[in-house]
């Protein structure tokens, strides 16, 4: 049997962390392992595939008490099988596998005397296609080459936030754009105060004045109490947490706790405001989402899945969408029991979904490297985007067209994938309209500026690209000292906050 390799039960680790909902586990596991850059596919790995990997162990053995009498060596049989066979075929279906490579092997044997060719037919190939096969490339035009300095953000235009001990993994601005939330793994969240200088190097060098959010009680440790997602109400005057202790708080934006919101018996993953500001909805690994009463702090309503989820946002002030782990994308609404809405067709779990600005489309990407677009009003998938090649991780939506302050703009869709790339998506056409290659690694984070204008990408690969919508090209880069996990755009657009490591970045982009 070919060995089972690090690479791939690392994968299979991974999975089993992200499945499960630990989401920041898996992704500062995935980066250690190094996984951004595996060539391993993961529309092949199968979801529980590690609980799978146990079940199958079992079987294993069976299988082996079940083999001929005349099938004496073992090993010669099981050289057959893949790891991937044992995670996804029955005793009977690896029983009948063996069988039919033992007689293949056999047939091959016997024409040996064409192996030769079959061998050498391969190498032509291989060089047809490095000579006839440069058609196949899109014609991009991106400033990738990384001797282009005039892309790269001067250091006086970079003002650095320090004071996390533990990575960062959310940063986001308030609406009223001066005050800048950021949630690490050191079981604190931070409201730092931003000023509006541009280029000054005193400035530059000045602590920033910033609060604390403690988020340790009696039940949790720093070990065990990351703050894992954060989210500012429309006016600016209220953040909402989540953390590893499965408790929600919601602090003044002087940085006082105003509520402790206690029912979830898992991570907190999501936290997010509806669009007056009444109702807060929570959504945690144990498979349930709540929404809460702000002004009194009391439970107005717990939905129940029957599997986790790793994503949800409001439509208005009392529906939303949850794309849940099971493949499915449900709408809900306060007030019913049960969903009012699914819709199937993803082959993996969902990692991301995300309303359109007008509310009649909503995105969602998975983990079976597709995009999908659903239309509301006729109740099926208008759009599925299958470009990318690996995993995607999240998607956002444009400020432009119907009913954003951009309407005379197309509405456009940015997705982010495990492919290194970030593709833009006409939705009107249907269609690709850019792929921007400017990433090596693995690209976690995207947000479109306040005009539409530019897109600010976040990778593993240490670099913040800013990007030109219409142009399809670099315009600033900034490479850091970590992979990035999140960035964000203030409201005026001349700002964009990143973070990684330990650190908060804020980039000036006006010069």
């Amino acid at each position: 049997m070919a060995s089972l390799t690090s690479d791939l039960l690392n994968f299979i680790v991974f999975r089993y962390l992200q499945e499960s909902g630990f989401i920041h586990a898996a992704f500062s596991f995935g980066y250690e392992a190094g996984l951004n850059r595996s060539s391993i596919d993961g529309r092949l790995i199968p979801i529980n595939a590690l609980i799978k990997i146990v079940q199958k162990g079992l079987q294993y053995l069976e299988l082996e008490t079940n083999l001929s009498i005349d099938d004496t060596d073992m090993d010669e049989d099981f050289r057959f099988v893949e790891p991937f066979d044992l995670i996804t075929k029955s005793v009977s279906e690896l029983q009948q596998m063996i069988k039919e490579e033992k007689e293949k092997v056999r047939k091959d044997k016997a024409n040996a005397d064409n192996e030769l060719d079959h061998e050498r037919e391969p190498a032509r190939d291989s060089e047809k296609e490095k000579n006839g096969n440069d058609g196949d490339l899109e014609p991009m035009d991106i400033c990738t080459d990384s001797t282009s300095l005039p892309c790269e953000i001067s250091s006086c235009d970079v003002r650095a936030l320090e004071g996390h001990t533990s990575e960062v993994f959310v940063c986001a601005w308030s609406p009223e754009g001066s005050l800048l939330a950021s949630g690490s793994g050191d079981s604190t969240a931070r409201i730092w105060t931003i000023g509006d200088g541009s280029g000054n190097p005193t400035m530059q060098r000045m602590p920033p004045n910033v609060m604390v959010l403690k988020h340790l009680d009696s039940r949790a440790t720093e070990e065990n109490n990351d703050v894992t997602t954060l989210d500012w109400n429309r006016k600016g005057t209220l953040l909402a947490t989540g953390s590893y202790d499965g408790q929600a708080r919601i602090w003044t934006r002087s940085g006082s706790l105003f509520q402790t919101l206690n029912k979830h018996e898992g991570t907190i993953f999501s936290v997010k405001w509806n669009k007056k500001g009444d109702y807060l909805l929570s959504g945690s690994t144990d498979r349930t989402a709540v929404v809460w009463n702000v002004k009194s702090g009391e439970l107005k309503q717990q939905f129940c899945f029957n599997a986790g989820f790793l994503d949800a946002d409001w439509l208005d002030n009392n529906s939303f969408a949850i794309g849940s782990t099971d493949n499915k994308v449900y709408i809900c609404k306060v007030g019913v029991n049960q969903p009012v809405k699914r819709f199937s067709g993803h082959k993996n779990a969902i990692n991301a979904i995300k309303w359109d600005p007008s509310g009649s489309l909503l995105a969602s990407c998975s983990e079976d490297t597709t995009v999908k677009i659903w239309s509301m009003k006729r109740d099926v998938c208008l759009h599925n985007f299958r470009e990318h090649s690996k995993e995607i991780n999240t998607v956002r939506w444009s400020p432009t067209g119907a009913g954003t302050s951009n309407p005379n703009k197309k509405l456009l869709l940015a997705s982010a994938s495990f492919d290194s790339t970030v593709k833009l998506w006409d939705i009107e056409r249907g269609r690709l309209l850019h792929s921007l290659n400017g990433h090596r690694e693995v690209v976690y984070s995207v947000a479109f500026s306040p005009n539409g204008d530019y897109l600010a990408s976040g990778s593993l690969d240490k670099r913040m690209n800013i990007w030109s919508v219409k142009e399809a090209k670099i315009v600033k880069t900034y490479h850091t000292d970590g992979g990035i996990f999140n960035v964000c755009w203030n409201k005026e657009g001349n700002k964009v906050a990143t973070c990684f490591s330990n650190k908060v970045f804020v980039f000036d982009i006006r010069s």
